[in-house]
């Protein structure tokens, strides 16, 4: 089977403590739920958690257990393997005795302390609210040793912390000879943490105000109290290699997780099948897309396409919908971002179907159709309460470029006209009626909408930090990309006067779009036009989308102006920037509290999804000869395929960078159009691996 993926840190490497703590690791679940630390093993975020569950996938994230504390027991002598932060530092500092990290794909740990060795790796077995701890101890010395494990727990939602003293938390335990079972009253939830191969010792305390280093830069709350019911204590004796695990499971009703309990592994045998099963899982999934792309095998095979390729699983989780029927959708990002309609559907093609998952495709469609309001798409779904909110313009129009782009690698026309047809037509039919709030056709055939409903949309004070009322540049591309697609799908479909209606949209938004958008002296698109017919002049990478998209207004010569302002503009090693550099409101890094990195966001900050839209469009403009590809790998993505998987979310691609150099990763630790896009254009631009079925889709309309 082929091989996964493999990063190791270890030797002098692990001196550098305050490099390692920005370099974190996560595990999914395929639920929302995640296991999410650092290198050294402290958490610096109060969204770090050995188990964090989804109660109602992938909605209602809940740091159930926070971590384990391991000690080792050599006569008389304790040697804390652990480490937690505190206002006043770093304290015990166990890494010290860390001889080793790495990731293949799951996190594992090694420590040395005189004769012994101690190894636990962590994994989450998948579509289950569960986490996993394999042990493996080599006592190399004569004297019996013993191991404690002390679990820590939070049971609060991922974006709160905990006050024992001004909410007090009620934490009952019911134990047994191996196993304890944790309830809370508030927010209600049950763990169950049961040891394979060891015994539990009740012996209740917390620890206070635990410091999460990132939240505090972050301006967010940053001090934690956990719950310790106790320790599992594991003996070792002389000259003996012992394996053990420690097998943790979450929920919000107790029955219920009492049930998944019981299918849990009940020895280590069980537990390493569980292991190597999803080892298996991960391979398939990898081979598969190699033997789907024999050309890039037989070119690549390199560990950084197949960290981003595995990336993708990530994003993927199963979701109930409006009617509690099993669906799929797409986490925007970890650790905090929640489902989010545009964030979906502009990562789908890169997430899914780059990577031949077609029916968790189709499930996506079907799942946010649910959500839909009049065909409208949703911007997100609330992690807190799962209502949906439809403040964006551009969620649909990205859908409906979606649905184009699932054809063109499947050629699936009945599914569209069978599932997502009629709710199509209806979007765009209420777009030009303005059914829709703040969202209208104009009488020139443009998109007119209110301040905050693009992708740039922060407020700060109650005003949008990056006001572009009116008809901004990216959601007129994507309109007209969207009646094209319409017009194709109609035409498909033997429907020939919505055929010509659409048709008609299309050249009217086409030919104002020209008359208004163009600047000369920039030599490039207006950012936004108001609803005067003023045009910001704003030298931003949202022009960039009416080069990318399959239907675009603009001219092969406009097209290249465009790409060339972007590039000269906006271009850095690891996105583009979101404002150039020379505009007085630029902000080069992305920091501080909420408030300043709002500020910062849009206005400076590096976003590397754009990048996929770059290289296409530079590849639409300047061919795609095997010279001009090479160059564009080389100038626009290998610096972010071969350094980033390496840096921050360890084999994954941050949120965003600053806009100065050396371009610090900030954010979310990976986010999935940060890692969809670049991949897309990698697969179709770079390595001209095309869609299946494009030439004949696109062909309908000549």
């Amino acid at each position: 089977m082929l091989k996964l993926p493999h990063m190791r840190i270890a030797g002098e490497e692990l001196s550098r403590v305050e490099e390692l703590l920005e370099k974190e690791w996560l595990v999914t679940n395929g639920l929302g739920g995640y296991a999410s630390s650092t290198v050294l093993g402290v958490n610096t975020r109060k969204y770090h958690g050995l188990l964090v569950a989804a109660f109602h996938p992938p909605r209602n994230r809940r740091v159930c257990i926070a971590k384990l504390d391991e000690e080792l027991r050599l006569g008389n002598a304790f040697y804390p393997l652990y480490a937690n932060e505190f206002q006043g530092g770093i304290y015990p500092k166990g890494f010290q005795f860390l001889v080793e990290f790495s990731i293949s794909p799951f996190p594992k740990y090694v420590y040395s302390v005189h004769d012994v060795k101690v190894s636990k790796t962590i994994f989450m077995p998948r579509l289950r609210n569960a986490t996993i701890v394999l042990y493996e101890v080599i006592n190399g010395g004569v004297s019996n040793i013993e191991i404690h494990v002390f679990p820590l727990l939070a049971c609060r939602h991922f974006h709160s912390v905990v006050d024992r003293w001004r909410n007090p938390p009620r934490f009952t335990q019911k134990n047994w000879r191996s196993r304890v079972e944790v309830n809370v009253e508030a927010p209600k939830s049950t763990v169950i943490i049961e040891a394979v191969q060891g015994v539990y010792c009740p012996s209740e305390r917390w620890l206070e105000r635990v410091y999460f280093r990132e939240e505090h830069a972050r301006g967010e709350s940053y001090l934690d109290d956990w719950y310790q019911p106790g320790c599992f204590a594991f003996k070792v004796e002389g000259r003996i290699r012992e394996k053990f695990a420690l097998v943790m499971v979450a929920g919000e009703a107790e029955a219920f997780v009492e049930e998944e309990a019981e299918k849990m592994p009940i020895t280590v045998y069980d537990a390493e099948n569980l292991y190597a099963a999803e080892i298996e899982r991960r391979q398939r999934f990898l081979e598969k897309f190699y033997e789907e792309h024999k050309a890039i095998e037989a070119m690549v095979m390199k560990d950084w396409l197949s960290w981003l390729v595995s990336a993708t699983d990530a994003f993927i989780v199963e979701a109930s919908n409006k009617t509690q029927r099993a669906g799929v959708s797409v986490v925007a990002g970890y650790h905090w971002f929640e489902n989010w309609g545009r964030d979906a559907f502009v990562s789908l093609p890169g997430l899914m179907l780059v990577v031949g998952r077609f029916e968790e495709a189709r499930r996506t469609f079907l799942t946010f159709k649910e959500y839909s309001l009049d065909g409208l798409i949703p911007n997100f779904i609330s992690d807190l309460d799962m209502q949906p909110a439809y403040n964006s313009v551009d969620a649909t129009l990205w859908y409906v470029n979606a649905v184009l782009q699932y054809l063109k690698y499947t050629g699936d026309f009945a599914f569209v006209q069978r599932n997502l047809w009629e709710s199509m037509k209806m979007a765009a039919e209420n777009l030009v009626r303005g059914v829709y709030a703040n969202i209208r056709v104009d009488d020139d055939g443009l998109l007119l909408h209110s301040p905050q409903m693009t992708w740039m949309d922060v407020v700060v004070d109650g005003k949008p930090v990056t006001p572009r009322g009116g008809k901004a540049v990216e959601v007129q591309a994507l309109w007209f990309n969207a009646l094209k697609t319409l017009e194709l799908l109609a035409r498909k479909f033997k429907e020939t006067r919505e055929a010509e209606k659409f048709a008609c949209l299309a050249e009217k938004a086409k030919e104002s779009f020209n008359e208004m958008f163009w600047s000369p002296r920039g030599n490039c698109l207006f950012d936004v036009v108001d609803e005067h017919g003023c045009g910001d002049p704003s030298v931003r990478p949202n022009q960039i989308i009416a080069v990318s998209l399959d239907f675009t207004m603009l001219d092969k010569a406009k097209s290249k102006q465009v790409v060339n302002t972007v590039r000269r503009e906006l271009l850095t090693p690891f996105g583009l920037r979101t404002l150039a550099k020379t505009d007085p409101r630029y902000m080069g890094v992305y920091r501080g509290d909420r408030r300043s990195r709002d500020l910062a966001y849009h206005n400076g900050t590096v976003w590397p999804w754009l990048l996929g839209p770059f290289t296409t469009a530079y590849l639409k403009t300047e061919g795609y000869g095997e010279y001009t590809r090479e160059y564009a790998f080389k100038n626009f993505l290998s610096r972010l395929f071969t350094e980033q998987p390496f840096k921050a979310g360890l084999g994954m691609i941050s949120e965003i960078f600053d806009g100065d150099p050396p371009h610090h990763p900030r954010g979310c630790i990976v986010q999935a159009w940060s890692v969809a896009e670049p991949l897309r254009a990698y697969v179709e631009d770079i390595m001209l691996v095309r869609p299946k079925f494009e030439k004949e889709v696109l062909q309908i309309l000549g």
